[in-house]
């Protein structure tokens, strides 16, 4: 356990750095590593250990995270101003690092809604999703009628909107089309929607009908599809929307929740505004709970593949198969050439805000990042919004922007959002709860509204990451049974809906 008196935290004897626990003044000596400060080290920032030769590669977690743009002396400040990109071999290693999977004996448990099919939900909510940008304000206003008033139904959680602003302005078929349909029709679908409804304008691109027999959906008493011009305007829209929802209210109330095992967990992993000490505590703590949850049964999905760039070669030996492997490959050689299209590139990662908490490039945030996903086989790859089907621990192609990614995540069948933050992300999610895990306690202190679980107390020296992953795991339980997050609390998740806008507006 790191000891609270440290100024510093060593990730790997070979490192060329260490992180500051706390702010270093400068002429500080680090004992545990025998250098002095030679400027004044923020806290969660890198000071190097010893000289870095120009052209010469840094190390953190034993793994390269940039190569040094001048010569750093032992003591100095390793940030964007003498550390940057560059390119260098990964070895793969396809499947070196399989290994059998260790399965409890008596899975854990949590309370949660099961479904006519079998599936398990962990909310229940009566969704309104929209095919187009254009019917937007019709779904809002058929959910706003709602809106404190359903003292009547307590077991329900709400009646939500999910808008977006695309299903216009492209091709009517395609890869944009074909994601924006698969995103909606995995929400159509969701286990936590009791019932849905999807609204369109009528003329629109993404044409309704073409989504249900592309999607295989059917019209049913629990699922409704119509649009504004067919039912004779906004009024007469909304008007019945709010109709097919006073049907279902009664009986989505009739739900109970009951004893089921953890195996009907579906977890979507997300970080966002992170920093230097992402991958010390909050990444490594939720890797730790992920190890948990899979060895009871259940899944869990690394994404952002912007954000492991760098780190693929850390899961691709954790593959079950090459295969496996070489579909993650092929998702980040897809992304290279995607960026490259659109006249950016793979390290333009990471944010202002995570270079301020102390991560200077894209190859240290992906270490760090891929930590959340523990250390068990990577079992299956799947394109953005695709069912998840596999248990165990699973990949999905994702952008690294926060909103987007979490949306594929729920689209595939995630039923809960675990997301890590070290500067103050503020999320939710609708349908499935988010929870937050804040990476510093100074963060959890500042922004405690927002803010569910303390990992700071892994940098605080006062618990190990074990000891949190198992903290973490049972509040996954609870939020599964019904106790509701703190960004449920303040009402977030529906405007946070954002499918993944491919190609060209027209």
């Amino acid at each position: 356990m790191l000891q609270a008196a440290d100024l510093t935290i060593r990730l790997h004897p070979e490192d060329d750095v260490v992180i500051a626990r706390v702010e270093i003044p400068t002429g500080t000596l680090v004992t545990k590593e025998n250098v002095r400060a030679i400027v004044t080290i923020p806290p969660g920032h890198k000071i190097a250990v010893r000289d870095i030769a120009k052209g010469q590669p840094a190390h953190r977690y034993n793994q390269i995270i940039g190569f040094a743009t001048r010569d750093i002396k032992a003591g100095e400040h390793v940030h964007v101003h003498n550390l940057a990109m560059g390119e260098f071999q990964r070895d793969y290693a396809f499947a070196s690092l399989r290994k059998d999977t260790e399965y409890f004996a008596e899975p854990a448990t949590f309370l949660g809604i099961v479904r006519a099919d079998g599936r398990v939900a962990t909310r229940n909510y009566i969704g309104i999703l929209t095919s187009v940008n254009c019917s937007a304000t019709v779904a809002r206003m058929i959910a706003r009628h709602f809106e404190n008033n359903l003292a009547d139904y307590p077991n329900v959680d709400g009646v939500v909107a999910l808008t977006h602003k695309t299903g216009c302005g492209m091709a009517s078929e395609g890869e944009a089309t074909d994601v924006l349909r698969r995103t909606i029709a995995g929400y159509a679908r969701h286990p936590n929607f009791f019932s849905a409804q999807l609204v369109g304008l009528g003329c629109e691109a993404n044409q309704i009908n073409v989504l249900l027999d592309t999607e295989k959906l059917k019209r049913s008493d629990k699922f409704g599809a119509f649009t504004i011009q067919e039912k004779g305007g906004t009024r007469k829209a909304v008007e019945n929307g709010i109709a097919r929802v006073k049907e279902m209210l009664p009986e989505a109330n009739k739900v109970k929740r009951v004893p089921v095992p953890a195996s009907h967990l579906t977890l979507g992993l997300q970080c966002g505004g992170s920093d230097g000490y992402s991958g010390i505590s909050a990444n490594p703590a939720l890797g730790a709970a992920v190890d948990l949850l899979v060895r009871h049964g259940g899944t869990a999905i690394l994404s952002e593949t912007p954000e492991i760039y760098g780190a693929e070669h850390l899961l691709t030996r954790r593959a079950v198969s090459r295969e496996v492997g070489e579909k993650l490959v092929g998702r980040i050689r897809w992304w290279e050439d995607y960026t490259r299209r659109n006249g950016n590139e793979m390290n333009n990662n990471p944010s202002p805000g995570n270079k301020a908490g102390g991560l200077t490039t894209i190859l240290e945030k992906s270490l760090g990042a891929v930590a959340k996903g523990g250390t068990t086989n990577l079992v299956a790859v799947y394109e953005y919004a695709e069912p998840v089907t596999a248990k165990g621990f699973v990949y999905m192609d994702t952008p690294g922007y926060d909103p987007v990614s979490a949306t594929g995540q729920v689209a595939g069948g995630a039923n809960m959002i675990l997301f890590t933050t070290g500067r103050g992300s503020a999320y939710g999610c609708k349908p499935a709860p988010s929870l937050k895990l804040a990476t510093n306690t100074s963060l959890y202190v500042r922004q405690e509204d927002d803010m569910d679980i303390n990992c700071g107390t892994i940098v605080d020296g006062t618990e190990t990451i074990p000891q949190v992953g198992e903290r973490i795991f049972r509040r996954i339980l609870d939020t599964a049974s019904g106790r509701k997050s703190k960004s449920e609390e303040l009402g977030y998740g529906e405007d946070e809906f954002a499918p993944w806008t491919l190609g060209a507006t027209m």
